[in-house]
Order: C-alpha cells, then structure tokens, then sequence
C-alpha cells in the first residue's frame, strides 16, 4: 500500500509539473527598488517570463535584514508560483538570529545561484601601506588605531573584516554602519581606514587615486580591477568572501518544478549580454543545479558559523 501510494504522488506531481506555470509567478525580493539585488531580478525575470510562458512578477518585500521577505515566502503555496531571491544576509541570519520559520535548505529549499560578488579590501590612501603585508605589519604595530567599516553585526563585511584579523593575527578597530556601502563618504573622506566593498562600488575611486586596492577576497583577480592581488597572492589564502543571492522555493514544491525553474534560469544566466554585465561589475553568474546550490549554502554557513565562534560575534 506505501509502494501504491507513493507511485499516486509521484504521478500526480508529474502532473502538476507539466501543467506548470497557469498563471503568473510571484518573484518575491528582500531589498529595495533599485537594489543591486532587485536590479538584477528586474533583468532576469522578464527572459524567464518568456521561457516559461507566463508573467513573472517581481515585488520588493524589505525589511528586517531580509527576513520580512523570506518569511512571506515560506508561508506561500509550494506551489512553484512563488519564488524567493535569497541573499547571503538570509544565511547569515540563520547563524545569528535563527527563525525557524524560513530557515534556508529547510522551510526554503534551493533552486540555483544567481549571482556570486566578490569583497574588495579597500584603504584610503592616508594609510601607509601599498600592499596587504604592510598593512599587516603597521597594524600589528599599531594594534587597536587602524579602523575597518563594516555593515553592522552580522553583515558579510564584518564576517570578512573578524575573519582577516583572525587570519593575520591584527587588532583593527570594527566601525559598524547602518547598511553595508554607507561607509563610503566616511572612507573616501579618511574618517575610517578600511573597507569591503564590492568591486562595482570601488572601481572608480581605485582608479582616480581617492583609495586603494589591497586584495581581492576571491581565489581569482578581477577582469575590472586586474591590477589588484587576491588575498592569496597577497599572503592570505582562505580568506574569501563574498555577497550572493539565489533563488529558494517554499519546502514541498514539486521536484520537477523546481527542476525547470533551475534550467530556464540557467539558460538566461549563460546568456552572453548577461555573462558580460557580470564580468563589468565584477560579479559572477550562477545556475548551477538544486543539490549544488544546496551545497554552498550549507558551506557558507558551516564557514561564517565558525567565524562568529571565533570573533565571539553575538546578536544585538
């Protein structure tokens, strides 16, 4: 009898997914009008309409560290007419301030990787180091006076910010701000020493002088900034970081659903107008199948989770 009705579900799931999409599909965004992250919804999401046959809705739903969006998505239909555009904040709050709720790889379940945004460590150029090694040795000269800018406790800039003083054995003083890219007045203005800011964001102050380029936390150099070393090539190896965001569905939806969902976005990303937008801005495409995706989620949190035991980070 289990045998016969787990043969029924299965059939009429094959069902559901080949009569999927009927109607309009919600994809639901955690961030502003304008974000990088809505940005490239916006780009997106027409080309998969097409593929698919039906509209595909973007709605911006922010707040609350991207959980206002998150939790509206875990509670929808499984369905496959609710997508959700995770984002490395929404790992990161499943370490720090964990909702049961909306938790990714379990009440939301992977699709693939959108994209992938390396952290540029930036300085002002009062700061008397030309490369990371010597702003090693002037901060272990000078523990406590050279000062990092991050986007508060639990951003992906402070876990990369902990995770280089770990690494390096420094004390640099952490100056936290609202959100992560409001340090860049600060910064451009010598008021804070350092950043990690994405490559898109920095690119132009790179080049006219205004701060300069210590490393890339990637394992390879940037086509927009190839004059700036990786953390390995600078001394560092391990120390990477990065700003992602990817497309997760409620728990339940139909296997093959989300299996088509992954392909269509696959085929947009691989795109070549798409593939060269990314490498402008300094980011990377994704596609990559549920399971692998699933994978580097999971990696991401088993590597910050050990980064906050480290730094001693805790929730405020």
């Amino acid at each position: 009898m289990r045998l016969l009705a787990a043969m029924v579900v299965l059939c009429a799931g094959s069902a559901f997914a080949q009569a999927w999409p009927a109607k309009p599909i919600r994809w639901i965004v955690p961030t502003g009008p304008g974000s990088a992250v809505d940005v490239n919804a916006r780009r997106i999401a027409p080309r998969l309409a097409e593929a698919l046959g039906q509209p595909v809705i973007v709605e911006n739903r922010a707040g609350a560290n991207s959980m206002i969006g998150a939790r509206e998505a875990a509670r929808a239909a499984p369905d496959g007419y609710t997508i959700y555009q995770a984002v490395i904040n929404n790992a990161l709050n499943d370490l720090l301030t964990p909702d049961p709720c909306c938790m990714l790889n379990d009440k939301l379940v992977a699709v693939t990787r959108l994209y992938t945004t390396p952290l540029v460590m930036v300085v002002h150029p009062s700061v008397q180091a030309n490369d990371l090694k010597e702003y090693v040795a002037l901060a272990k000269a000078q523990p406590h006076v050279l000062t990092y800018a991050s986007g508060g406790t639990g951003s992906i800039t402070q876990m990369l910010g902990e995770l280089f003083k770990h690494t390096a054995g420094i004390q640099v003083r952490e100056i936290p701000y609202k959100a992560i890219g409001a340090e860049l007045p600060d910064l451009t203005g010598g008021h804070v020493a350092t950043a990690y800011l994405s490559p898109v964001v920095i690119r132009d102050h790179v080049r006219s002088g205004r701060l300069r380029g210590l490393a890339v936390a990637a394992r390879e150099r940037l086509a927009i900034l190839p004059e700036v070393p990786t953390m390995t090539e600078a001394g560092f190896p391990g120390v990477e970081a990065s700003g992602w965001n990817g497309i997760f569905v409620p728990a339940g939806t139909p296997v093959a659903v989300i299996n088509r969902l992954q392909e269509e976005i696959a085929k947009v990303l691989r795109t070549k107008d798409v593939q060269d937008d990314a490498a402008q801005l300094g980011t990377q495409a994704g596609g990559e199948k549920p399971e692998e995706f699933a994978a580097y989620v999971r990696g991401e949190i088993e590597k910050w989770g050990k980064v906050v035991k480290d730094a001693g980070i805790k929730p405020q």
